[in-house]
């Protein structure tokens, strides 16, 4: 296993579920944290929380290309190199086709595909400096099997996966790495506003889909975990 000790590492999606649950579990093990969200109260708090400094926050809406130059301006005043990239961000929008609107349809693109890519586009060519690196993205299992009512999320999942292996193939030549974690159900504020009936009491926990990131995050440079799958017992679609 690696060590996660003064590894620098940029979390986004931090005020969410799994996200504020990794950004502990990497503190703990001595990471160098930058963060960021949408939620500036969220993200304020978390900070506290952890003693992560101001210096290290940055709060915006990352599928305005403003905003990501800023959070790369911020990024690199605070630590000259970038070790790992932890994206988990994301919108989930679960209804019909008929009922889901053209505003809601971007919006998922926007949020899921968008923002990654451009995020990507601002940090990895520092990664390709030093030539090496971990990307870390979670397009869920609806990013390889659908349900009913994901066509925006499914769009964009399916969007997202194909995206970063396109970016493999240009990085194949270095050591920078890229992994996916396709998650199952996950007890987490996704499900707050999607009108399904579902079991939160069977589906992974916040903190035990942190920790599967966290295990990513310490596996050997020698090789790389492409894809890891992670599902509830009671609903494994892959």
């Amino acid at each position: 296993m690696e060590t996660i000790k003064n590894k620098n590492i940029l979390v986004v999606g931090a005020t969410g579920g799994i996200g504020s649950e990794l950004v502990k579990l990497l503190k703990s093990s001595g990471a160098n944290l930058f963060i960021t969200g949408r939620n500036e109260n969220k993200l304020n708090q978390i900070a506290l929380q952890h003693q992560i400094e101001e210096s290290c926050c940055y709060a915006g809406d990352l599928t305005q290309k403003d905003n990501i130059i800023q959070l790369n301006q911020k990024y690199f005043n605070r630590y000259t190199t970038i070790d790992f990239l932890i994206n988990a961000s994301g919108i989930g929008i679960i209804k019909s086709s008929e009922q889901l609107t053209e505003e809601e349809f971007l919006q998922t693109l926007m949020l899921n595909v968008y923002s990654p890519f451009m995020i990507i586009k601002s940090f990895l060519p520092s990664m390709k400096e030093t030539k090496k690196g971990l990307i870390i993205h979670v397009p869920g299992v609806l990013g390889k099997v659908p349900m009913l009512g994901s066509a925006a999320y499914s769009a964009s999942k399916y969007g997202l996966v194909g995206m970063l292996q396109s970016i493999r193939e240009e990085i194949k030549r270095t050591e920078i790495r890229i992994t996916n974690l396709f998650m199952g159900g996950v007890d987490s504020p996704f499900w707050d506003n999607i009108d399904l009936r579902v079991q939160k009491d069977k589906m992974i926990t916040s903190e035990e889909a942190a920790k599967a990131i966290w295990f990513l995050c310490q596996q050997p440079t020698s090789g790389v975990i492409s894809e890891m799958v992670l599902q509830p017992f009671n609903h494994q679609a892959i």
